[in-house]
């Protein structure tokens, strides 16, 4: 009686019958002294393979594109400069430079083959350049969400790019505790407006709706109109339970200027009041030290001598009213300077605002 034991010679798993009487050393001990064979090995040669896969992906790009198709990719990679290549997806920098050479090394491309020459394109970079050739408009579309995407992530609610583009005037409101500051600036980042109203203690116990109201809309009306008004959001953790008093107090002046501000939404279902990311506003003026914002103080100080000093400043403050707004930073003693925070964080918010949200978004 015998059963099957599986050794491996010359490189292959063979089987051979062993009796059940013999022990599995002296079966494997048989097996090494057998006669190992003096045949080579048969390989595989790695030219020849990657030559067959070249092959294939060649193949593939032909049944992928039709000949319309790639007599149209053909033209633009033989004949646009390199500047015209980088406004392609996936050819910017060495890429782009790559086609260039090749082009001028070996002659024009005969076929869309002959982009696995290049160096850096594979089968699958090849697909994507010759899709964002064909369809340039997909690219947009594409390009177009991921930064709506970035948009969405600064201001709340969304809103329609063209909109914002269109804007001509912005009011930036930035409201604390004891405190509310605005500044109203043009496309030109001109200040039109500037100043805050101190003394605003809503915040000391709890005072009924109509109160608020009250204060509010007496706020509102020493504002000036703009085309958006835009809201600071904090970053204050809902989780630390010690300040949800101060937490209730934001909530209901937001609701408030969102009612207050937004007259027409009932209309036209149109959103002016909009709300800007605090800490995004402070990494844009890389004012950020960890998750904590510092203070912009200084930073104004500079847009205000830039405004004098420079002909193309920042910002710009009107001259009449620069000397006004001198006098504003002078009159805070350095123990009160925090009273002012507010007051700088309005101007950074409208300075962000137009930088990152409208000026970003024009082509």
């Amino acid at each position: 009686m015998s059963v099957s034991c599986l050794l491996k010679a010359g490189g292959r798993w063979r089987s051979f019958p062993v009796p059940v009487e013999l022990s599995l050393f002296q079966t494997l001990r048989n097996f090494c002294y057998r006669k190992k064979s003096t045949a080579p090995e048969k390989t595989i040669s790695s030219v020849s393979f990657y030559d067959e896969n070249a092959k294939e992906s060649g193949n593939a790009l032909d049944k992928l594109f039709s000949s319309e198709q790639q007599a149209s990719i053909l033209h633009v990679l033989n004949t646009a400069s390199n500047k015209e290549l980088e406004a392609f997806k996936l050819l910017h920098g060495k890429k782009s430079i790559s086609i260039i050479e090749h082009r001028e090394k070996f002659g024009p491309f005969q076929d869309l083959e002959s982009l696995m020459n290049v160096p850096s394109f594979q089968f699958k970079t090849i697909v994507q350049v010759c899709n964002s050739i064909l369809y340039p408009e997909g690219e947009k579309k594409k390009r177009k969400f991921q930064e709506n995407r970035l948009l969405g992530k600064l201001i709340k609610p969304d809103i329609e790019r063209e909109r914002l583009k269109a804007a001509n005037s912005i009011l930036s409101i930035v409201f604390g505790t004891q405190r509310i500051a605005w500044a109203l600036l043009d496309r030109k980042l001109t200040v039109l407006d500037w100043q805050q109203i101190d003394y605003w203690k809503l915040v000391n116990r709890t005072y009924p709706s109509s109160l608020y109201l009250k204060e509010i809309s007496s706020v509102i009306s020493k504002m000036p109109k703009a085309d958006f008004y835009v809201l600071e959001k904090t970053g204050l953790s809902i989780q630390n339970s010690s300040l949800f008093p101060v937490l209730l107090h934001f909530h209901i002046i937001e609701a408030m200027l969102y009612a207050l501000l937004n007259k027409t939404f009932t209309q036209d279902g149109q959103h002016h009041v909009l709300s800007m990311n605090r800490n995004a506003v402070g990494k844009h003026f890389k004012l950020m030290i960890g998750d904590t914002r510092t203070s912009g103080k200084e930073l104004v100080k500079q847009f205000l001598s830039e405004s004098v000093l420079k002909a193309k400043p920042r910002v710009f403050f009107p001259p009449d009213r620069v000397v006004h707004y001198r006098q504003m930073f002078s009159s805070a003693d350095p123990p009160d300077s925090h009273r002012r925070e507010e007051l700088y964080d309005s101007l950074l918010q409208a300075i962000a605002f137009y930088e990152l949200a409208v000026f970003d978004t024009e082509s």
